[in-house]
Parts: structure tokens; sequence; C-alpha cells
């Protein structure tokens, strides 16, 4: 499993790796049952300290993408479809709030920019 780590990123390397894993579980590259690399080894592999891995593995369990059994390892947990449409249209509205301000940076007026939604949209129906 490939996982990329950034220096350059303002955000922590916990969040990147949990953001990776969510957007795998979320688009089906991460299956429900599918094992996760153990803590110490994804550590290993990205040069990062253990405790690093642990917290984004525990904040995947918190928020149920994950299920951790003791003395097996770490396991895509079964997503409930409410919990995968409402991650879903968080992301959405996480997207159009970085495109209304590139949007008003740039003078692009609120019809204009529907207009270029319902455009995109459409062409990928």
């Amino acid at each position: 499993m490939e996982i990329y780590i950034s220096n350059q990123s303002q955000k922590p390397i916990y969040e990147q790796i949990t953001g990776q894993l969510k957007e795998k579980i979320l688009t089906g590259e991460l299956g429900e049952g599918d094992a996760l690399p153990s803590i110490r080894l994804l550590a290993k592999e990205l040069h990062i300290s253990v405790i690093t891995t642990k917290r984004a593995y525990e904040d995947l369990e918190r928020d149920g993408f994950v299920a951790t059994v003791p003395g097996k390892g770490t396991f895509v947990a079964a997503q409930n479809p409410a919990f995968r449409r409402e991650e879903a249209l968080r992301r959405v509205e996480e997207h159009l709030a970085n495109a209304v301000a590139a949007a008003r940076q740039g003078g692009i007026s609120r019809a204009e920019l529907a207009a270029a939604l319902d455009l995109l949209y459409e062409a990928d129906g």
C-alpha cells in the first residue's frame, strides 16, 4: 500500500496518513476486511515515529473506518452507507469552499461558477 508523506504539507503527518487511508477506503481501493500494515511496519516503511502511526490508526478507528483486533491487526471496517455519504458530502463541501474562494479571487460571479459546476457535473454524468 502506498502512502506519501510531504514535508511541505501544512498538515501533520498523522493527518496525511489518515486522509490517504480514508480516501483509499472510500474509493474502494481498500475494502471491508482488508488488513492494514501493522503500526510498526508502516512507521518503518514511512521512516516516521510509531507514535505518529498509532495516532493515525486511532483516529481512523474513532471515525469508524478501521477496527483493531488484538493480536491480529487492524482491518478495514464495514462502512455504514449513511456515514459514507456524509463523509463524501464533507469532502465535496471542502472542495466547493476552495472553488468559491478561487472564483471570488478571480472575479467570477456566482452564476458563472454555478454554470461551470453544471457543465462539470453533466460531463461526468
